[in-house]
């Protein structure tokens, strides 16, 4: 079931559920797709879908938790450098475990700090909850888009959200 931003719900509420939404698009675009899809790059720079979800979960982890000083898991890559990139051995679980990972400290990192908490970028900006929640909405969609992209060019399956029945539309 996607989320819906409540129509009368607060300014932190309604964007953490439209941040959500988009995050549960990332993953929606994976579904039906074997390993070897999921992996294989579709651009001249090497986009795929895996890589973009590995960049999400890093950069949840970066603005949410390292921004506002909560606990960040040690990362296994250089993520300046290999943040959209999959390793062979970095299987599909454990980057989607990562997501998981990431969306969930993330989540613990909003549901414990106010709109106008201030907190400390990675390039030293100093910036509001508030910022970050938009500007986090604005990357996942932009990546959605991206995925949305990728997956058409894979198997001609579009949809910007999952309709009724879950699926998605094209030849899967």
């Amino acid at each position: 079931m996607t989320t819906t931003v409540p129509y009368t719900g607060s300014e932190k509420e309604s964007l953490h559920a439209a941040l959500d939404r988009h995050r549960d698009v990332v993953l929606w675009k994976l579904e039906g797709l074997d390993d070897e899809r999921i992996r294989r790059p579709m651009t001249a720079s090497g986009t795929n879908l895996l890589g973009l979800v590995k960049h999400l979960a890093t950069v949840e982890y970066g603005w949410f938790c390292s921004t506002f000083g909560y606990e960040v898991e040690k990362l296994w890559f250089d993520p300046a450098t290999e943040d959209m990139a999959v390793a062979p051995e970095e299987s599909t679980e454990d980057i989607l475990a990562f997501y998981a990972r990431a969306r969930a400290a993330a989540d613990r990192a909003i549901a414990a700090t106010d709109l106008e908490t201030t907190g400390t970028a990675w390039d030293g900006r100093i910036v509001s909850m508030r910022w970050v929640l938009i500007h986090m909405l604005e990357d996942v969609v932009r990546h959605a888009g991206h995925m949305d992209i990728v997956r058409e060019l894979l198997d001609g399956a579009t949809g910007a959200h999952p309709d009724t029945s879950g699926e998605v539309r094209g030849q899967g």
